[in-house]
């Protein structure tokens, strides 16, 4: 079931008019063990020609969200609640009719496992020229000879002969630069990137990098960016968002967020994160716990039972309130904004030399 609501969640930030605009998203899986909280409440907004990245641990919501986007989700065991607007077109009461001319021209997705994504029925080439001829009218020659183009600027070795391969015939990572190409072969506006460099060596990962980057300058695309790699984020996002538990719990610019982050799982990340030129002897700091589970989510602050500054905090808010995301810069947290920096200088940042 799709709803349609008025927003009365979390704030997004202000500003220009943005390309893609998702407002208190919500979105609820039936299952035999109750109803699972995958996204809740979430705002964000892409503009044209920027690039939001999105990071988080496995299960914070991050994929989902973006599927929900594109309207890849079950219509019979979800229900969406919320607004996501894109180019001036509400997408959570659009027809699937809609969305079809929607996804692979206007927006499209870099699937995170291209073993799965990939038919294993048709060439690769097959796959790539479909949307091309569907969302152009291209003749089969032109759309394989824009395949081919395609697998030569993603770093397919002999395009020309590889275009007639099954996928099984591609290593791992040349099946993943294939799905790339073939979310990129219709130049859309809006791309979202769902660990697109997760199976490529790194020479290959910069120049898919490069590629993305040229995509957004030549066509003023929006790209929505989702990573573990928090390196790739600083060198690709404009902005930044932290997800945790179906909600996001940190925003601002890459710059921001990563140079003077103000919330307690940020600095976790970040703090578990291998430093280049560090002390090797020494160990990295783990989150302690694990992700809450989305079927009974932790009362107050999701992050509460596994933050060690809810001592910081009076009484027991961290446990019994949920702490609200402001505009602009923000965190969601009860910590003042004091605390942040003074915990921020004394006890983080020396981690992160």
């Amino acid at each position: 079931m799709t709803t349609l609501t008025k927003t009365e969640g979390e704030k997004a930030p202000t500003g220009p008019e943005a390309f893609l605009s998702v407002r208190d998203l919500k979105v609820r899986f039936s299952t035999e063990d109750g109803i699972v909280k995958a996204v809740d409440g979430l705002s964000f907004d892409v503009e044209r020609g920027k690039t939001l990245g999105i990071v988080g641990e496995s299960g914070s919501g991050k994929s989902v969200t973006n599927l929900t986007v594109l309207g890849l989700h079950n219509p019979k065991s979800t229900t969406v609640e919320g607004e996501i607007v894109l180019d001036g077109q509400e997408l959570v009461t659009a027809t699937e009719r809609e969305m079809e001319k929607i996804r692979g021209n206007k927006a499209a997705m870099i699937f995170q496992d291209p073993l799965t994504a990939l038919s294993p029925y048709y060439t690769v080439g097959r796959q790539i020229a479909e949307p091309y001829m569907k969302h152009t009218g291209a003749s089969k020659k032109e759309a394989r000879q824009r395949t081919i183009e395609m697998l030569a600027k993603v770093g397919i070795p002999q395009p020309q002969t590889r275009v007639d391969d099954y996928p099984h015939q591609f290593s791992g990572g040349m099946r993943q630069r294939a799905m790339i190409a073939m979310a990129l072969v219709c130049d859309p506006d809006l791309l979202i990137a769902d660990e697109p460099t997760t199976a490529l060596d790194v020479t290959v990962q910069a120049q898919i990098l490069d590629l993305l980057k040229d995509l957004q300058q030549e066509f003023g695309s929006a790209i929505v960016f989702i990573t573990h790699d928090l390196g790739v984020i600083s060198d690709m996002a404009d902005d930044l968002l932290v997800m945790y538990s179906g909600r996001a719990v940190e925003r601002g610019t890459v710059r921001e967020v990563l140079r003077n982050p103000q919330h307690p799982y940020t600095w976790g990340l970040l703090s578990s994160m291998p430093r280049l030129g560090g002390d090797t002897e020494q160990a990295l700091t783990p989150i302690p716990g694990s992700p809450p589970s989305l079927l009974n989510p932790p009362s107050g602050c999701p992050f509460h039972p596994r933050c060690a500054f809810t001592g910081e905090v009076t009484g027991s808010r961290c446990s019994e309130e949920r702490p609200a995301l402001g505009e602009g810069r923000a965190s969601a947290c009860h910590l003042t904004a004091e605390q942040k920096q003074t915990i921020f200088i004394d006890k983080i940042q020396p981690r992160l030399r």
